[in-house]
């Protein structure tokens, strides 16, 4: 017994399998990273931070997470991969010590019109299922109670073979859906503006149809006049009933028009399928801007927005339907969740109140499950794709997060330390992005990326701990303590903006006066209602430019050139220069190479393997014809411009030959927003967050306004980078322009002239105005949550 005692109080050797607890990465090279060599610990939590550019999301998501997923991807078999998305191994020497990687980003939710935080959290599935069961009275299963299935029913004659022979029988089917016929579970209808399509003091002939693509001598306006249904001739407003049902409303009719055969149909029927049945973002901006004037969305008068048909509605628990359940403030919600004592559907109930509770713990117990998913902010869709894992079983997988911290407040960001460090010690790997202080002083491991970013960073500054990023002199670590002070003297405003009775979402009967002539910032907890306030009351105003949070869109040919429209002047500068076509100096047009179609590159499908790219070797990657790299603008062809940085750029374009008044225009805001380093040909999709955001900036600050609104201009800024921003919004004052920033960074409040303070809480607790006044007023009063954490990042 006693030897036996004495052996079990030995300490055991370190068995082989628990030696594995590093994640090694040695020469990545993805994107800027210049053979950068990292040890990572696992079961802890790494922040990686540095400049926006510096390559932290190359190394963290474009090599660890992306070749975590390749590998889990090659262990399916080769039929299951073709229908996965490829991915090539990242351009590393060695990774080793990999988990699963989960990735938790900031990019937006889909826009689609029928998805809702229900739907994208489950949340909504059970409760259609709950409802089916014990919903009264009973109407169907949980399609009964969908918004998206449609209930059809059908008979007919089928032919079956029975014994050798085939038999007719008569078969029907019915399925009964959610779905509000009306607006087909959309919760909205679109109604066309009539004078928006035409003038009806004139006749087709005097061109009267003022819709893009309908012009004089073009098709669509000859199937029209020559149509036979009405004379052109006649104005609009003296057509009689049936001619005017016949224009806007008629049935497709096949008929030939200059011999050619052709459908003609009512012009609202051939609007909707040709304009309104696109996607927004997809379209040009003449044809948005049209529909943005002509079409209006009207709740749905059938439903009442809830997307549901009667039935549905009808079938109700303890008196309330699905549509109302999914209406309340989710924190309500879970409290009417707790109170069922239904054995029949008790795991159910017990898995929707974990989800539920997962909301308020998060911070989104604000939110509605009615809530469309594309109108989440960046910050809020992020949360909502951690609510699934959080009370997840699984261990040691690498979660990875990209600024967390986005659209946070202060308060908030306090839950959200709380929740990573939950996961950590849950025995996870926690890999996080981050740009905060609050959140890079809670890491027990810190890699700081940089010095600079674009190709002055890729290389690992520092590694180790907070005290030692605080003495490592890095930027980072000279910059982690800044604190702005608060504005001493503030600019006396020009003039205010009303609002007046502003109820949009939690609004509650807003009056406020937005002073004009400074910079004000609206500030408040997350679901206060900042966004309500302003997008709903001040955007939509005329001379008021918008700067929001939604991501820029551009494929691999885009580039900051084509984004800003830079592109243009400097092609009509080298057109006017060699007296040829601009349309060659274009890599999409006539100039591109034939060989690779101006993409500079040749992929090689592999089917269910990643694609192989190649340099052409016909351009050798310049993207454009031989010939036309002849032509010459100050001595560099339109390849080497496209290399250019935006500052070598700037001054080429500022004297000389090349003097190009509008390229420098362009070029000068680029400069401003800090974005120097970038080269102009450079592919939008290697750009990272915060670098997207500022070249959104950059381009919107040319439109013609006389208030800029700017929804968290500091997404994705270091440390270093908001002093820059505070340098830009107050130039942005100091030429008259009127500045309003939607912001939680304290030091931009700190440095404002005007601040207004939304909540106390969020949702039905929030839609108030709290505080107006300085910054000093708010410190001094410390009556709201902003207040007091403002005291204290200002010290006083």
């Amino acid at each position: 017994m006693s030897t036996a005692t004495s052996v079990d109080t030995q300490s055991p050797e370190l068995h082989v399998a628990d030696t594995h607890d590093l994640i090694r990465v040695r020469g990545a090279r993805v994107n800027n990273l210049k053979d950068v060599s990292v040890e990572i610990p696992k079961r802890r939590l790494t922040v990686f931070t540095g400049v926006s550019g510096s390559g932290k999301s190359s190394l963290v998501f474009g090599t660890i997470a992306a070749e975590s997923q390749r590998m889990i991807n090659e262990t399916y078999s080769a039929f299951v991969q073709g229908f996965m998305p490829t991915q090539s191994r990242p351009d590393v020497d060695v990774l080793e010590g990999l988990t699963t990687a989960i990735i938790v980003d900031q990019e937006r939710m889909g826009s689609n019109p029928r998805s809702t935080v229900g739907t994208v959290t489950d949340a909504n599935a059970m409760l259609r299922i709950i409802f089916s069961r014990i919903g009264t009275p009973h109407i169907g299963s949980s399609q009964a109670f969908s918004f998206n299935v449609a209930s059809v029913s059908g008979a007919g004659a089928v032919t079956i073979e029975r014994g050798g022979e085939k038999v007719k029988e008569r078969r029907s089917f019915s399925i009964t859906g959610g779905m509000c016929p009306r607006c087909e579970g959309v919760g909205s209808v679109t109604d066309l503006d009539l004078t928006q399509l035409y003038d009806d003091s004139k006749s087709l002939d005097e061109g009267a149809l003022t819709v893009p693509g309908y012009n004089a001598g073009g098709w669509n306006m000859r199937l029209y006049k020559e149509s036979g249904f009405f004379d052109p001739e006649k104005p609009i407003r003296d057509f009689t009933k049936a001619e005017l049902h016949d224009f806007l409303h008629k049935e497709p009719v096949r008929m030939k028009i200059a011999g050619i055969n052709m459908t003609y149909e009512g012009l609202i029927p051939r609007i909707q399928k040709s304009m309104l049945s696109k996607d927004k973002e997809s379209m040009q901006p003449h044809i948005r801007a049209f529909v943005d004037r002509a079409v209006t969305y009207t709740t749905c008068p059938d439903c009442q927005g809830t997307r549901l048909n009667e039935g549905a509605r009808s079938s109700k628990i303890r008196g309330l339907s699905i549509a109302d359940v999914c209406a309340m403030q989710i924190s309500d919600l879970a409290e009417w969740v707790r109170e069922f004592d239904e054995p029949s559907v008790a795991p159910l109930v017990e898995t929707l109140q974990l989800t539920l509770d997962s909301f308020v713990g998060i911070g989104l117990g604000y939110l509605s499950l009615e809530r469309p998913s594309g109108t989440l902010s960046g910050g809020e869709a992020q949360r909502t794709k951690m609510i699934r894992h959080l009370e997840s079983s699984l261990t040691d997988i690498t979660y990875v997060f990209d600024e967390p911290t986005i659209g946070l407040h202060p308060h908030d960001i306090q839950r959200m330390n709380t929740l990573l460090l939950q996961l950590r010690d849950k025995g996870n790997t926690v890999l996080v992005v981050e740009h905060k202080p609050e959140t890079i002083a809670i890491a027990d491991h810190i890699v700081d990326l940089g010095p600079r970013a674009g190709t002055g960073g890729g290389t690992v500054c520092f590694e180790g701990t907070v005290d030692g990023l605080r003495a490592s002199g890095t930027l980072t670590g000279r910059h982690f303590d800044d604190r702005a002070a608060l504005t001493e003297t503030v600019r006396t405003p020009t003039g205010t903006l009303d609002v007046r009775g502003a109820t949009m979402h939690n609004l509650q009967n807003v009056d406020v006066d937005i002073p004009l002539g400074v910079l004000a910032v609206v500030t408040g907890v997350s679901g206060s209602g900042k966004s309500s306030l302003i997008h709903g009351s001040v955007s939509a105003r005329d001379g008021v430019v918008t700067i929001d949070q939604g991501a820029i869109r551009g494929s691999r040919r885009s580039n900051p050139a084509t984004y800003t429209g830079l592109l243009e002047p400097i092609r009509k500068a080298f057109a006017k220069a060699n007296g040829v076509k601009p349309a060659l100096f274009s890599s999409n047009s006539e100039g591109a190479c034939p060989t690779c179609n101006g993409a500079g590159v040749i992929y090689t499908d592999l089917a269910m393997m990643a694609p192989v790219a190649t340099i052409c070797e016909e351009c050798d990657g310049k993207r454009f014809q031989a010939s036309v790299l002849e032509y010459h603008l100050g001595g560099r062809d339109i390849s080497e411009v496209l290399a250019m940085s935006v500052t070598e750029a700037e001054e080429f374009f500022s004297a000389g030959d090349a003097r190009t008044p509008a390229a420098h225009a362009i070029l000068h805001r680029l400069v401003d927003v800090g974005l120097g380093y970038l080269s102009l040909g450079q592919p939008l999709p290697t750009l990272s967050g915060g670098e997207r955001q500022r070249l959104k900036l950059a381009s919107q600050m040319g439109e013609k306004g006389d208030v800029y609104v700017l929804d968290e201009p500091t997404t994705g800024l270091h440390l270093a980078d908001v002093e820059h921003l505070l340098g830009l919004l107050d130039r942005l004052v100091k030429s008259g322009k009127s500045v309003i920033v939607i912001e939680h960074h304290q030091a931009v409040m700190a440095h404002a002239d005007w601040i207004i303070d939304l909540g106390p809480g969020a949702g039905h607790d929030g839609g108030r105005i709290v505080f107006e006044g300085t910054p000093a007023d708010l410190v001094a009063d410390r009556s709201t949550l902003t207040g007091e954490y403002l005291a204290a990042y200002v010290g006083a």
